[in-house]
This record gives structure tokens, C-alpha cells and sequence, in this order.
């Protein structure tokens, strides 16, 4: 079966939409290593998880550029990137302090701790940023990954721009080894996994 990757040009989405998005990032990401440290409780995580990553993606649709692969047979999303363009200043998500709590309760210290490391070991020159690359369960090894990041990564070459992210898991690190991201250092969470912060330099 094939997939078109398309980009999604979001000024102004329908809640559908953005909820498309937010079920599918959920979806790929509410029980990886991270989300495990940060809600143990898996009952929780899986019901807190769509409104948790619902913040991230409705700030992206606003100030950043999401990318989809939409599966030909039923037309809906099976996988998605969402990248912010620091190139410029890009506000904090709107509120969010207030929705982090809502939405993490017990876990809300720890998101915090995690928030305050990532920022610590954030970039500080001009790139975009991949906040999220997510592959819904059922989709995943067929290469929508890697056809989500040369898409994008082929504009970042051609304007000469570097790419930053983290990675969160060894599997997902190796992929984007693969795509021409190195490491620089690792961030440790208190009794928690390990983070790769990951830096791209364009290629000619």
C-alpha cells in the first residue's frame, strides 16, 4: 500500500484536524520510555496521554509546520512530523503552565524537571526543531519515518539550516544516526531513561 507524504499547510484547522493529529502522536508515543517515567501508572498515562501531547501539537499548528503521510486506503494520517522553524522567536505554548498541571496531576514535578533539562541542553543558534516525529503503531518499519525527515531535511539543505531534536529511545536514535544527526552528550533523567540531544548540520 502506498503513502503520499503532503504537507500540511495549517493556518487556521478545524478541532477534527488537530485531534487527528493529537490521537496519533498519543497513539505512537504514550507508553515509550519517557512517558513511562513520567506517569507509571499505565491506566493514567493512557487516558492523560492525548491531552498531554494535544498542547504540543495545537502550539505546532500555530507556530510551527507539520508535516503528514495520510494512508491512500482510508485517507486518514499514519504518521506525522512536527517541526518548529528557530529561526525566529516562537512563543511558549499559550496557558502553558496552567495545562501542564491540569493535565499531568502526581506527574506534574516531573514533566517540569523534564522540561527544565531539555531547555538546559536546547541550542541557542538558528535551526528547526523536531519536537515530535510519530508513526501510529500499525504503520510503523515501512519507512514513513524516514520519508517524513528527508522531506523536510531536503528544505533545511537547500536554505543551508540545521536540525536539532531529542531522542527518546535507542531504536529511534539509531534512525536518525541514519539521517545524519550526531550526538552531543545525553541527558539523564532523575532514575529515569536516557535523552539524546541530536544536531543535523545541512548537507550540500
Amino acid at each position: 500500500m502506498t503513502h503520499a507524504i503532503q504537507e500540511l499547510v495549517i493556518r487556521h484547522v478545524t478541532p477534527i484536524d488537530t485531534a487527528e493529529i493529537t490521537d496519533l502522536v498519543a497513539a505512537a508515543m504514550w507508553d515509550g520510555p519517557v512517558a513511562r517515567w513520567l506517569n507509571p501508572d499505565p491506566v493514567a498515562r493512557l487516558q492523560d496521554s492525548p491531552r498531554y501531547f494535544e498542547i504540543f501539537v495545537e502550539h505546532a499548528v500555530r507556530w510551527g509546520e507539520v508535516y503528514a503521510t495520510v494512508d491512500s486506503a482510508d485517507g486518514r494520517l499514519s504518521g506525522v512530523a512536527l517541526w518548529f522553524p528557530l529561526t525566529t522567536f516562537v512563543p511558549p505554548p499559550i496557558d502553558y503552565d496552567h495545562r501542564l498541571k491540569d493535565v499531568a496531576g502526581p506527574a506534574y514535578d516531573r514533566a517540569c524537571e523534564m522540561d527544565a533539562a531539555l531547555s538546559d541542553h536546547h541550542p541557542l543558534e538558528p535551526h528547526h526543531y523536531l519536537a515530535f516525529l510519530a508513526v501510529h503503531p500499525r504503520w510503523q518499519n515501512r519507512g514513513i519515518g524516514s520519508g517524513l525527515l528527508d522531506r523536510h531535511h531536503a528544505r533545511l539543505d537547500r536554505a543551508e539550516l540545521p536540525a536539532y531534536l531529542e531522542a527518546n529511545d535507542p531504536r529511534n536514535r539509531d534512525l536518525y544516526l541514519r539521517h545524519g544527526y550526531v550526538c552531543r552528550g545525553e541527558i539523564r533523567l532523575p532514575d529515569g531513561p536516557p535523552i539524546w540531544p541530536m544536531w543535523r548540520a545541512p548537507m550540500p
